[in-house]
């Protein structure tokens, strides 16, 4: 069986659109991601020994090759949340309840669809392996041994923002995903070259964020972020926990308002 990303597109549109774990009912959530988009980046693009640099991820972000023995391809996509999540969550104050729901359940639904993905392709004849679900992944510092943005950013989905979200031609408001495989398949134009180059730096973010960790000079916090995760929102919204203010209610929510 021969596999393409068409393929790979189809597969994972009718997975999300006829999910049952793409609702949260409970909470009167009706869906919680649209349609994902896919992109591709070659294993070999020399992006990846770029994120070992200290000034970007560290020696410890594992390249392509180092996750898989003669990996080719890299796919990375971009689940979009549903308007419904996201002007919920634009509403002043603490996080809404449907995204908190997006964030948690959604990511679960996130990494079926990986898994999917993967199995899909191990079917196919190909190897295929999802960092962040792999036993080697870790997290050290606060930078991971596998970046989900920044692969996105080597696959062609988009470039960074000033707070650190990845905007895209589908907005900034939605969950990444990717895996590995030793499939070619042809790498994804990049309409870039810039890190932060659809990012208009119009400074909608710093006001949204409910942490105050975002600001125009240094641009995002993490440790801030963090801290108000883990000592406002998973506290009132525990077991669950996250935010998302700076994805919503800004201009990049559904789209990259500085492609050409």
């Amino acid at each position: 069986m021969c596999i393409n990303i068409t393929d790979l597109n189809d597969i994972a549109t009718e997975f999300i659109l006829s999910s049952e774990l793409n609702s949260a009912e409970e909470i009167g959530l009706r869906q919680i991601f649209n349609a994902p988009h896919l992109c591709v980046s070659s294993a070999s693009d020399q992006l990846y020994r770029q994120f070992k640099e200290s000034a970007i991820i560290g020696a410890h972000h594992l390249s392509p090759d180092e996750w898989l023995e003669g990996a080719n391809s890299v796919i990375s996509y971009f689940l979009p949340f549903t308007d419904e999540v996201k002007i919920a969550n634009s509403e002043k104050g603490l996080p809404h309840l449907k995204w908190v729901y997006g964030r948690i359940e959604g990511e679960q639904l996130n990494n079926k669809l990986c898994a999917l993905l993967a199995e899909t392709l191990r079917k196919s004849n190909h190897k295929a392996i999802i960092p962040v679900l792999d036993a080697r992944f870790e997290i050290i510092d606060m930078r991971a041994n596998w970046s989900e943005r920044h692969a996105a950013f080597a696959s062609g989905l988009g470039t960074f923002s000033l707070s650190k979200s990845m905007i895209t031609k589908k907005g900034s408001a939605g969950r990444l995903g990717s895996l590995i495989t030793d499939l070619f398949i042809p790498p994804t134009a990049r309409e870039y070259s810039e890190i932060y180059q659809w990012c208009s730096m119009c400074g909608e973010c710093i006001e949204r964020c409910p942490a105050g960790a975002i600001d125009l000079e240094n641009g995002k916090d993490h440790v801030a972020c963090a801290k108000y995760l883990k000592e406002v929102t998973s506290v009132k919204f525990a077991p669950r926990y996250g935010c998302g203010k700076c994805q919503t209610g800004v201009m990049c929510q559904n789209c990259a308002p500085s492609v050409a």
